[in-house]
């Protein structure tokens, strides 16, 4: 953080009056305001300038920030000393989060958390940042809803300067019948506040674990159920566990691979809930003993079956 010369951004001099101070600021203010301003950075300048006005203008800031510049230069690393406004006496409401858009970090650390120079009525209180993350979840757990421990990792800088990480463990109570996109938002989880002020929110985006028996289309599940040629052949009842508990399964005779039953309401719930579709594949037996290639040479001569000619010739 570089330290800032107020005096400089409004080109006045150390010993102004706050009559010269406020005609200054008016200068700066009709030639750099956003609105009307066609010069280049107008609105960080303009940034700039309120902030240096709102500590110039204020008496008990600015002779605290006197003593502070005494020791600093424009553009000097700066880090505020402990307890850089001690004996002075502050009063006042201070800033509040609907004033942040004008104050740099510089101004934080002086006049927010770092010393009474911000205190005084209801004081600068920001908001923490909100955080996101992405996690994985089961589908069951959309089916049925879970509570579960997650844990983020969290990138902190140590003393010596690198970036290590921090495990952030959370119980996590998943809503029963989220849709992989929507988003967990934990009260409070963020990064914390400054000045006192509220932390902000951790929002967790949700995602399926991959599992190769499903496919997931907004609330819609996808699965394909193997059966035997018989089965697809005569038609059968049979059993298919699916993420909602094993469902009874009617196999329409004469099926073939890549029919598709549609179960209704069997999808992630909701108050309009997805459906199930399950894809039938015809899995073969293999004729690994002598009495299933017998069986499948009985098939080969009994039945008068081409798979490769057309229908109609």
């Amino acid at each position: 953080m570089e330290f800032k010369d107020y005096y400089q951004v409004l080109g006045v001099a150390k010993t102004a009056t706050a009559e010269e101070i406020k005609k200054a600021y008016r200068k700066l203010a009709r030639k750099f305001h956003p609105d009307v301003s066609k010069e280049p950075e107008a609105a960080q300048r303009m940034q700039e300038i309120n902030e240096a006005k709102a500590v110039l203008s204020d008496p008990e800031k600015r002779l605290a920030y006197d003593q502070l510049a005494q020791q600093y230069r424009s553009g000097q690393d700066f880090q505020p000393p402990p307890d850089w406004d001690t004996g002075f006496e502050f009063s006042g409401r201070g800033f509040e989060e609907a004033d942040l858009g004008e104050f740099s970090d510089f101004f934080a650390n002086l006049f927010g958390q770092g010393g009474r120079a911000g205190r005084g009525g209801r004081g600068y209180r920001v908001r923490g940042e909100d955080r996101h993350a992405k996690i994985n979840i089961d589908l069951t757990d959309a089916y049925q809803g879970a509570t579960r421990a997650i844990t983020l990792q969290v990138p902190q800088v140590d003393a010596q300067g690198r970036v290590i990480s921090r495990e952030h463990t959370l119980n996590v109570q998943i809503p029963k019948g989220i849709k992989a996109g929507q988003h967990i938002r934990l009260t409070g989880q963020g990064s914390p506040g400054v000045g006192g002020g509220p932390a902000g929110d951790l929002y967790l985006e949700i995602h399926f674990t991959p599992d190769s028996r499903y496919r997931v289309e907004g609330r819609d599940v996808h699965q394909t159920v193997p059966v035997t040629p018989w089965e697809a052949a005569l038609g059968a009842s049979i059993e298919v566990p699916t993420p909602s508990g094993v469902v009874k399964l009617k196999v329409p005779e004469g099926s073939q691979t890549g029919r598709r039953l549609r179960l209704k309401r069997r999808g992630i719930p909701g108050t309009e809930p997805g459906d199930l579709y399950v894809e039938l594949e015809v899995v073969l037996p293999p004729a690994d003993t002598d009495r299933a290639r017998e069986l499948y040479e009985t098939m080969a001569q009994e039945l008068a079956f081409d798979p490769r000619q057309r229908k109609g010739g």
